[in-house]
This record gives structure tokens, sequence and C-alpha cells, in this order.
């Protein structure tokens, strides 16, 4: 089991952050021919990216909502993101081409979709959770003075 961090904590973040939503929606559940391709292209991208220190991604979450898996995430810059998703040689090239070939074949079976955010400043409050978001991603830090509302953790990111 994780180990929880007694107490009120948040992150330490400076410099470019890039929250990066991506998610699945599984139209024809009876059909996993057509949709368990695409989910488990995942974690071999995210294997691939946790492997070169320089990927840019700091970090990620998996969550199972009401519309399907969904990844968070969190990336040191927009350019790094995009070098990924265009890189000839990654994961990213042959799974998108063969997820575009099976949307012709069956274009309802299977939805993907992704949302991407440039943040300048981000605030977190973790309580009696173990390390994980956005504080595993970056740093996970005690709530100090002068920090214990939102309001101003998002005025004073440090």
């Amino acid at each position: 089991m994780a180990r929880i961090n007694a107490g009120r904590f948040t992150h330490r973040h400076s410099g470019d952050l890039v929250v990066f939503l991506i998610g699945m929606r599984i139209n024809s559940p009876w059909r996993p021919d057509l949709w368990l391709p695409a989910f488990l292209a995942m974690p071999r991208m995210l294997n691939e990216l946790f492997k070169e220190p320089g990927s840019g991604l700091l970090g990620c979450r998996f969550a199972l909502g009401a519309g399907g898996p969904v990844i968070v995430q969190y990336w040191e810059s927009v350019e790094k993101l995009y070098a990924y998703a265009s890189g000839p040689e990654s994961e990213h090239r042959p799974a998108w081409t063969a997820f575009n070939r099976q949307a012709r074949k069956a274009p309802k079976a299977v939805g993907i979709w992704h949302e991407t955010f440039q943040v300048s400043r981000a605030e977190s409050m973790y309580v009696s959770m173990p390390t994980e978001g956005l504080a595993r991603a970056t740093e996970l830090v005690p709530v100090g003075p002068g920090r214990h509302h939102a309001r101003e953790r998002l005025a004073n990111p440090h």
C-alpha cells in the first residue's frame, strides 16, 4: 500500500508546465478487437517516455471515468510534447497509424480525444494522501506559512 503523507502538502515547480489529457471512449465494448489495440498502445508509449529522461514527460496518472480511460500527463513544455507526438521513431507514430487504419474500417467503434493546456501557474492540495498527481510529477512539499489557502498558493507559486 502507498505511504500516506500525514498533514497538508502542495507541489513545488518552476518553469513551464503543460497538462495533456488523453482518453478513449469505447463505443463497441463487445468488440475488443477494435478498441483493445488502442488501449494497449498507451502503456508502450508511457514506458518509452519514462525510459528517456529528456523526453519532457514529468509524470502521469490514470483515471477511469464514465466515458472511458483517461490519462493526465504533465510535461515540461509543449515543444517536447509535440516532438514526441511527431517523432518518426516514437511508439506514437505506429499507434496513431494503426488507430487511423482501424477507424476507417469501423469508424464508430472507439473514440480518441485529447486536450492540451499550457499552464503559467498551478495550485494543488494533498491532505493525508500518498504522493500523486502533480506533486508526484514535480515535488511534494509541506504547506508552509502564507500558503494555507488556494488563493495564496496560486498567487505565490514557490
